[in-house]
């Protein structure tokens, strides 16, 4: 059994206090974690804007040297690191391996970044009495950055914060999710490996709930990053002032399949979208509204394609569908079935569980009011509506309270872009499932789904401020 430490100034620290961290699929205790203290993260915090002070003042390329040794070391550890999130998020080997793949993506496209963080001559001559002039602006970085992760991607979402603050010279304070410390441990691991210098990069585990606040309001830092729920990151807003801040909240993403659809070349996508690592995706397709002409030949196919996904250890390479995060959210989403069955709800396959595992379900014959469809379910499970016309279909996947991605398939062009203009998401998937992103484009959501976006270039923009230059000719 391993046992953690905080990671500060360039130090491991112990502390007084310790959690057990069980494995999500088997119970087992894997690790006793260091529980961090509002003092202790206020001393990571200071550690951190001592060090901000020299590392600004480091080059781009230096910088994006440090993330390129970051990439070469994790392709090395590859196999490693993926056996750590099945470990400690219950993620199968398989989409554990993916996700080891889009991080090394992520800190490569930061270390490319950093060497394009660009200002922009201004053309001070348009405006009169200005024409003796030049001006420039420059970007900076902010300083101290808060940076909270949730424990669905314990290492991609860590690496879309710290790889952007790194990129252009910012120092993190970051608290992993207390389900998902050991992939952040590593990485402090890695990024010493790497070079980067101490007190850059700090790590304080422990509760959420306990430590949020000094994370949000030291004065020390400028911009508060956070993945999480909806509740906390309202909570988050209100406490950050001016400081600057991003927030990728709750989801409930949903797709829109059109009778012009060849529906064999997309039910095996359609199927991985939904319950991908047991459904505990952001951006998990939750939500599929079928053309009442093919919802019959759809809703079949998609059963099929189900039944044939493995429920098991992560560990096991067969393995499609682990155990979800705790027992606590086993037995709400278990609760949640079962009132969409008292009102109606029709379990198409699916629908069994064990203490710590829901077997990939689909729901049919569902209504709009129905937890399972108009909050974020967070879990193997999906409901298939069906709708009349285009317009209509929009107008349901616009109900929902979030908008973090949506999608269309569809090969009526003009259908396609009616839909982009109109469905309310932070970005339109065309002719492929919302679960989609690749860690270059821009990601974050409207209405309830957050604030601000991340991406590498937008991340590194939000992560930096405007400098203004002006410089007269002659005197």
């Amino acid at each position: 059994m391993k046992e953690t430490m905080l990671w500060v100034n360039g130090q491991w620290q112990d502390t007084k206090e310790s959690y057990d961290l069980k494995s999500p699929y088997s119970g087992e205790i894997i690790a006793k974690v260091a529980k961090a203290s509002v003092q202790e993260v206020e001393r990571a915090i200071e550690g951190a804007q001592e060090a901000f002070l020299a590392f600004k003042k480091t080059t781009a390329y230096e910088r994006a040297e440090i993330l390129y040794k970051v990439v070469d070391i994790m392709r090395r550890r590859k196999e490693e690191l993926a056996e750590i999130l099945a470990h400690e998020a219950g993620k199968p080997l398989s989409a554990g391996s993916a996700e080891i793949d889009r991080t090394i993506a992520t800190y490569q496209f930061a270390a490319e970044g950093a060497k394009q963080a660009m200002g922009e001559t201004v053309p001070m001559d348009a405006a009169p009495g200005a024409g003796d002039r030049i001006g420039w602006t420059k970007r900076e970085p902010l300083g101290v950055i808060s940076a909270i992760t949730p424990f669905n991607f314990p290492f991609n979402l860590v690496a879309h914060k710290l790889g952007p603050a790194f990129a252009v010279g910012n120092t993190v304070v970051l608290k992993p999710a207390t389900q998902t410390p050991l992939s952040a441990i590593v990485m402090a691991e890695i990024f010493k490996k790497a070079g980067l210098p101490d007190g850059v990069l700090q790590i304080v585990t422990g509760s959420g709930g306990e430590l949020s606040d000094t994370l949000v309001t030291h004065p020390f830092v400028k911009k508060v990053t956070f993945t999480g729920s909806g509740k906390v990151g309202l909570g988050i807003k209100e406490k950050v002032g001016l400081r600057k801040v991003t927030l990728e909240l709750g989801s409930n993403a949903a797709v829109i399949v059109e009778p012009s659809t060849p529906i064999e070349k997309i039910i095996k996508r359609c199927v991985s979208g939904a319950f991908s690592f047991a459904g505990q995706v952001c951006i998990s397709l939750q939500r599929i509204y079928v053309h009442a002409s093919i919802i019959e030949e759809f809703t079949n196919a998609f059963v099929k394609e189900t039944e044939k996904l493995v429920v098991g250890d992560p560990l096991n390479k067969n393995t499609d569908v682990s155990a979800m995060i705790n027992p606590g959210e086993v037995k709400r989403i278990r609760a949640w079935i079962e009132e969409a069955k008292a009102q109606g709800a029709i379990v198409a396959t699916g629908g069994t569980f064990t203490e710590r595992t829901l077997t990939p379900t689909v729901m049919t014959h569902v209504t709009a009011d129905m937890k399972i469809v108009c909050q974020e379910t967070f879990a193997p499970i999906v409901s298939i509506v069906s709708y009349e016309t285009l317009d209509d279909a929009i107008r349901l996947v616009n109900e929902s309270e979030f908008g973090l991605n949506a999608g269309i398939y569809t090969n009526v062009l003009p259908d396609a872009l009616h839909a982009a203009d109109e469905l309310q998401a932070g970005a339109i998937i065309i002719n492929d499932i919302p679960t989609f992103r690749v860690d270059n484009m821009p990601y974050g959501g409207v209405k309830m789904s957050g604030y601000g976006r991340e991406g590498i270039k937008w991340a590194i923009e939000e992560m930096t401020d405007t400098k203004f230059i002006a410089m007269k000719k002659t005197f």
